[in-house]
């Protein structure tokens, strides 16, 4: 870099692994070239409490030996609004030749302290986004790493890792330390170092159901409970939100994906055009055999039938899924009659 870095920077995201990543790149940044172990003072790490006393006093002294410091706080979330205030004071009157970088974890960064950073340093955020804007994270990321995958491998690797996006960067790094930097890696050379397939977001789940793919139903769900450590309960309660919209939607006079939303409570209006239209596919017979369905499964989950949850999960996705193609079916043979 050329030039003194930035005064304060925030690193905020929900993956761990991404913060992490991202850290050790701001890090890189902002000691230029310098020892860290002469560099960087961190605080909060592990189980250790942030006194932000001793922050502070790391932040106001000058630095020597050296001329920088960077001043790391891990797990920011866990500061309390008087402390965040403390540092956001001095971020807007920094020290000369003293950094500090806030790590997301523990919860959520003070508001005032995200407002500082803001104004006077930069603010990283590492959160890939969902559809569009995932795709182009993963594309830039990959864009800019070690190897360069083909166009399928590149598909492939997108696909297994799902959600888990924190692994992309330790897989491109062995992918560089086997094949060597800037090789090119097509499908063959992948596979071997793909491991575990990642989770998936849960609209995974629900779409596969709604357009009658038992197999893939059953794959994402398979990929929720193993890589994404989803428990079974919270899956039930995903599918019964999902059915419970299209009850709630089903026999109203909503028209419009906007009124659906405005019923239903919820601030967008794609899901709520999902549900209204996927209602009326399945109809109201099958909405209330869903509702029986997910009942049922409650109670086997709670005991009842004494399977295991994983069969029991399995069994309903693969019914409810089953719902879906009949309805899509019936569809299909109505339009042939009407001709």
């Amino acid at each position: 870099m050329t030039g003194p870095p930035l005064p304060a920077y925030l690193v905020r995201g929900e993956d761990p692994s991404l913060v992490a990543q991202a850290v050790r790149d701001v890090l890189a940044e902002a000691a230029d070239g310098r020892d860290p172990a002469m560099v960087v003072e961190e605080h909060g790490t592990g189980t250790e409490e942030i006194e932000v006393g001793a922050v502070v006093d790391a932040l106001t002294t000058p630095p020597f030996i050296v001329d920088r410091r960077v001043v790391v706080v891990r797990e920011a979330g866990r500061l309390n609004a008087g402390d965040a205030a403390r540092l956001a004071a001095w971020v807007e009157a920094p020290v000369e030749g003293v950094v500090l970088v806030a790590a997301a974890g523990g919860g959520t960064v003070p508001a005032g302290l995200v407002r500082a950073v803001e104004k006077a340093g930069r603010v990283v955020d590492t959160n890939p986004g969902t559809g569009r804007a995932r795709t182009d994270w993963l594309a830039d990321h990959l864009r800019h790493g070690p190897v360069r995958l083909d166009a399928r491998a590149a598909s492939t690797l997108g696909s297994h890792l799902g959600n888990d996006l924190g692994r992309l960067q330790g897989l491109l790094e062995a992918l560089a330390s086997a094949y060597g930097e800037g090789a090119s890696i097509d499908e063959e050379r992948l596979d071997p170092f793909l491991g575990e397939a990642g989770s998936l977001a849960p609209w995974e789940l629900t779409d596969a159901i709604d357009k009658g793919r038992t197999e893939d139903a059953l794959g994402v769900l398979a990929r929720m409970s193993g890589a994404g450590g989803m428990h079974p309960l919270a899956v039930l309660a995903l599918l019964h939100r999902h059915v419970q919209a299209m009850l709630r939607l089903d026999g109203s006079t909503v028209t419009s994906a906007e009124e659906a939303a405005q019923l239903l409570g919820w601030r967008s209006a794609y899901p709520a055009r999902k549900a209204l239209e996927q209602g009326r596919r399945l109809g109201s017979a099958r909405i209330g055999r869903a509702v029986v369905l997910l009942a049922e499964a409650d109670l086997d989950l709670r005991g009842r039938s004494g399977l295991d949850d994983g069969l029991v999960l399995e069994v309903l996705v693969a019914r409810l899924a089953r719902l879906a193609a009949s309805a899509d079916s019936g569809a299909r043979r109505g339009r042939r009659v009407s001709r």
